[in-house]
Order: C-alpha cells, then structure tokens, then sequence
C-alpha cells in the first residue's frame, strides 16, 4: 500500500515527461560524435531567432495577451514554430501565463521563485503533476480553433517535424547542433524571464510583484527582458517602453504590420509611459501587504502583549476589534511616516503611495490584532484569522507540536 497522500501526489514529479527534457540535454553532448559543421552552428542560430521569435511573438504576446491581431493562417504558423521549440502545447503555455499574471509571486502563481526558489520557478514547475493539466476555460478564445486544438493534441509533433528536417539538411550535426543545441538554449533563456527576472533588474512601475527590468535578458531574448514594463501594461505588444529598451520582437511586428500580416498593434498609453496610471485594487494590496512583511506583525503583537500586560496602557477589547480610535497610540506601532518611508525604499515611484500607505496600516493593525487574539503557541481555528495571518507572513500558520 502507497504511503503517499493525495497531496504528495499531486506534487510528484511527472517522470515521463522530465526524460525527454534530459534526454535532449544529454543530446547536445554528442557533438563530440558528431562534429559541429558550419552548417549545423547556422542551423542552430536560425532555429533559435526564429523559434525565439515565435515564442516572444507567438507564446507570449498574442495568444496570452493578445496585444495584436493576425490572420488564422498566420496564427497556426505561430503556433507550429512555438510549439518546435518543446515547450508544450499553446494552449498549456498561454493558459499558464495568464494564470501567473492572475497570481504574480502569490502563493498560487505556478513560477514564482519569491514562493517556492529559483530552480523551481525556473524549470521544475513544467513537470510538477499539478500543473500538468490545460485549464482550458482560461484560453477559450483560442481553444474554440480546431487545429490549435489539434497542435495541442499533438503537442510534440512541430518539434520532431523539426529535428527531422535538420538531419535531412546537415545530418546527425545538424540534429545534435541545430536542433538540440538551439532547444537547449531557449529553453533557459525562456525560463530566465520566469526565474531572474523576478529577482535580478530594475523596477520602474509598482505592479505588486517582484518582476523586473533586465536588459541583458532583454538582448537574449527579443525585449522580454523588460519585465516589469510588461506587468505594468500587460498587453502591449511593445514592451521596451523607452527609446533605447530594444524590443526587436516588437520592431519585427512592426514591419509585418507594414505588410498586412499583422494589425492592431496594442501600445502604452501615454498615461502609463509618464508612469502615473492608476493602480488597480489588486496592485494596492499586494504592494501592501508586502510593505507590511517588512515590519513583522508577530513580533508587534508580542511587544504591545507585553505593554498591554504590564501597563494596562489602552483596552485590549478596542485592539481586537481592528478599528482603534484614530487617535489611540499603539506602542511599538510603526506610525504612517515609518510606513511612508519603508515604502519609499521598497518601492518604484507611483502617485499612488497613500493609498498603498493607508492599505499598509489597515493590514498591519489587522494581522497584529490577529496574533493578539489568541494566546502564544495556541493554534489557530478561525479561518478569518488563519487567512489574515497567511497574507502578511506568506506561508501557512504551523501549529504547535
């Protein structure tokens, strides 16, 4: 009998589906067998461009964000180079995405290394049980398409098509180099945008989450790099926002607009390049809430707990409640100038710092009335308060032995 649970199960890792993934990394070592020709190292450089492009172009901006239009011709072309590049099916990989922007660096976001680490958020997370399933309503404007439907059935067809056809052109070289060299490559330099842009870059827009500008992934990548330009506006299908961002995925766009291929470009708008667009609810709270991390609420609690006991300074019922008198003092409280000052360091500018600051202070107080409401080591069962006590530290209360 399996000693696994239900939940240990769906977080197993899918061993099927891991080997091919090693086995075309183990693949590219046998260059040594082999030999690199010059044809197979242009193969391999095509492939990746090319492939790179329809992954940016394809994967990302249209079928996940739908930032431009195309014909249903040029759709499947898309759709048949991304899929060449062995990263799943389109309709997996654009409900995937949208579901992380949903969820961006919470607990429920598929790849987020501020939750589970780098190496999950970078390569693990695709062969996680849990998140092999296509949650199709995500994608129900794309899945309503019957030869999308059938790419996804046949999700690894375009990439053996693909390998075929560089044997046929430079033989076991070309396989090895060309293609598997070029997979390999993308593959990581896809996966950085999930891993390293949401921890090494720079943040010009507040947008809840840790994602960032890079432009050294920028350059690998065709202008995915600048990652947090993309949270701030997700549909644009520019996403180098300033002159010198390059955003080459975007320039080619342009030019297959000039030639009818493409339409309806979706851009910024002024409002959001001059970086004072207005803050969705969701942003506010998330960006509260990690402000309120930063002041550890539990050990607020234990500090007023101690006041309250040897001082009698205000009445712990009024604390309980979570709506004290304005003018009340809460000793050991960070005041809204604390408050104001942390969030200035943290954050990227935004006209909308008081809302986030007066956000801040009611989830403070509320998480801090929270651990003030039950004694010390005693579990909690009110799932309001359990809830409370999950935003602000992140993980789960873990009950006492």
């Amino acid at each position: 009998m399996s000693t696994h649970t239900h939940t240990d199960q769906e977080h197993d890792i899918i061993y099927p589906q891991v080997l091919p993934f090693l086995l075309i990394h183990a693949g590219c070592l046998m260059a040594t067998w082999s030999g690199v020709s010059w044809p197979a190292v242009a193969l391999c450089v095509v492939l990746y461009w090319l492939r790179m492009f329809a992954i940016t172009a394809g994967y990302h901006r249209y079928f996940s964000h739908r930032a431009y239009s195309t014909s249903r011709a040029f759709q499947f072309i898309l759709a048949f180079l991304a899929q060449s590049s062995s990263q799943k099916s389109v309709l997996w990989w654009a409900a995937k995405h949208r579901h992380h922007h949903l969820y961006s660096d919470t607990e429920k976001d598929v790849h987020s290394p501020s939750q589970k680490g780098f190496v999950y958020s970078h390569v693990s997370w695709i062969f996680d049980r849990q998140h092999d399933a296509t949650d199709l309503t995500k994608i129900s404007d794309f899945a309503s398409y019957p030869e999308l439907m059938w790419l996804h059935k046949f999700e690894l067809l375009p990439a053996i098509v693909t390998a075929g056809l560089c044997f046929l052109i430079a033989g076991w070289s070309g396989l090895v180099v060309g293609f598997f060299w070029s997979t390999v490559l993308l593959y990581h330099a896809t996966f950085c945008i999930n891993s390293l842009a949401h921890v090494h870059g720079r943040k010009r827009y507040v947008t809840g989450d840790n994602s960032r500008n890079n432009w050294l992934l920028a350059l690998f990548t065709m202008g995915e790099g600048w990652h947090n330009n993309h949270h701030a506006y997700q549909s644009s299908a520019k996403q180098g926002f300033r002159w010198w961002e390059i955003d080459v995925t975007y320039y080619i766009l342009v030019a297959l607009s000039w030639l009818g291929i493409v339409w309806n470009l979706k851009t910024p708008p002024e409002q959001v390049l001059r970086n004072e667009q207005r803050l969705g609810s969701r942003v506010i709270r998330r960006t509260a809430e990690q402000l309120v991390r930063r002041f550890n609420p539990e050990g607020i609690a234990l500090a007023i707990r101690s006041s309250v006991h040897q001082t009698d300074l205000f009445p712990m019922d009024v604390v309980l409640k979570g709506h004290p008198p304005v003018d009340m003092h809460l000793p050991h409280m960070p005041t809204r100038g604390q408050l104001l000052a942390e969030a200035r360091v943290m954050f990227a500018k935004t006209t909308f710092l008081d809302d986030i600051i007066d956000r801040a202070h009611e989830l403070l107080f509320a998480s801090v009335a929270s651990y003030l409401a039950v004694p010390p080591l005693v579990a909690v069962k009110n799932p309001d308060l359990e809830r409370k006590r999950r935003i602000v530290r992140g993980r789960p209360h873990v009950r006492p032995m």
